[in-house]
């Protein structure tokens, strides 16, 4: 399945809880089943005013659907067309 990063612009997104961020997981994960297979949470990362999300989907609308479902912005949906890390300078 393709890969995909999602920019959630969430003001003060650094200073949530911990509680916080586990209720924000659950939620996604309550989408995610009911969504199915074709799309599924990698990670997130927590920055100061967003969260960075990897996702593996079957296409941008499956990605956008599990955003309009859990209430999550998706302020940017891009498709990863290639990875690379200090491996590949080899």
């Amino acid at each position: 399945m393709p890969k995909f990063v999602i920019e959630r612009d969430i003001p003060g997104a650094g200073k949530l809880s911990a509680r916080d961020l586990q209720a924000i997981s659950k939620k996604s994960c309550a989408v995610l089943e009911k969504l199915g297979p074709h799309v599924q949470w990698v990670q997130s990362y927590v920055t100061e005013d967003r969260i960075y999300c990897v996702y593996l989907a079957a296409n941008e609308e499956a990605v956008r659907e599990h955003a309009r479902q859990g209430g999550f912005p998706a302020n940017r949906v891009s498709r990863v067309m290639s990875v690379i890390d200090p491996t590949t300078a080899e």
